[in-house]
């Protein structure tokens, strides 16, 4: 009987979090599932999920990364976590600028470093990042969140290149308006009349894209995928 896949989701109880925790463990993964603040969430998602682990950590926080991901080896990292700060540049503050920053590309950086070590030694491995549209078309009012998704596909385009030898495919996507706690006070109903399908993309749609990217795209790598229902294309 062969060992049982793993996987590391950070920021696992987000809606994308949950949805790709979710997915994985129904394909028969066992899923490790990061949260920073969360504990109820995350112990919620252990207690249903058999195959499952919590493990805690900022993922802005190097020193907390590697003392938690040291020694773990994984078949698939999701790199997931991510914040929005909004705001006008012209009143957006250091604060907002340097938190979206430290956790979408600062955190993708320390996270991937500590997992990279194992991927190499064991000659496998597969990464997937999860940036947005945002990184590829910018948005007003997010030149902070706009400037992190988009270090995050260079950052996946650069990395693929390096690690193509040692068989780690490294790949990421870029959800477009996706249900969740980031998009609740949106006006919905009138942003959806720009997305060609006619709907709001759903957690589900952007955890399916990456379980393919992580466990079954073997001749992909490289590569942002939009997950935007056509909005961005």
């Amino acid at each position: 009987m062969s060992e049982m896949k793993k996987v590391l989701v950070t920021g696992a109880t987000g809606a994308i979090g949950e949805a790709c925790v979710r997915y994985f463990h129904e394909n028969g993964y066992f899923v490790y599932i990061n949260y920073r603040n969360n504990k109820i969430k995350a112990d919620e998602l252990h207690s249903e999920l058999v195959n499952s682990q919590t493990i805690k950590f900022d993922i802005a926080n190097k020193e907390e990364v590697r003392s938690a991901l040291e020694s773990l080896e994984i078949d698939v990292l999701v790199n997931n976590a991510g914040i929005t700060k909004d705001n006008l540049f012209f009143f957006m503050g250091d604060d907002e600028w340097h938190d979206v920053i430290d956790t979408s590309v600062n955190g993708t950086f320390y996270v991937t470093k500590a997992i990279l070590k194992n991927m190499i030694a064991n000659k496998r491995g597969s990464i997937v990042n999860v940036a947005s549209v945002s990184g590829l078309v910018g948005n007003a009012g997010q030149t902070n969140y706009s400037a992190a998704k988009g270090a995050m596909i260079a950052f996946t385009k650069a990395l693929s290149a390096e690690v193509a030898r040692y068989k780690i495919r490294v790949n990421a996507v870029a959800p477009g308006l996706v249900e969740s706690e980031m998009t609740k006070d949106l006006p919905l109903k009138e942003m959806k009349k720009a997305i060609p399908l006619r709907r709001i993309g759903k957690p589900e749609d952007v955890a399916e894209t990456v379980f393919f990217l992580g466990d079954k795209a073997a001749y992909i790598t490289g590569e942002t995928i939009n997950i935007s229902g056509g909005m961005v294309r």
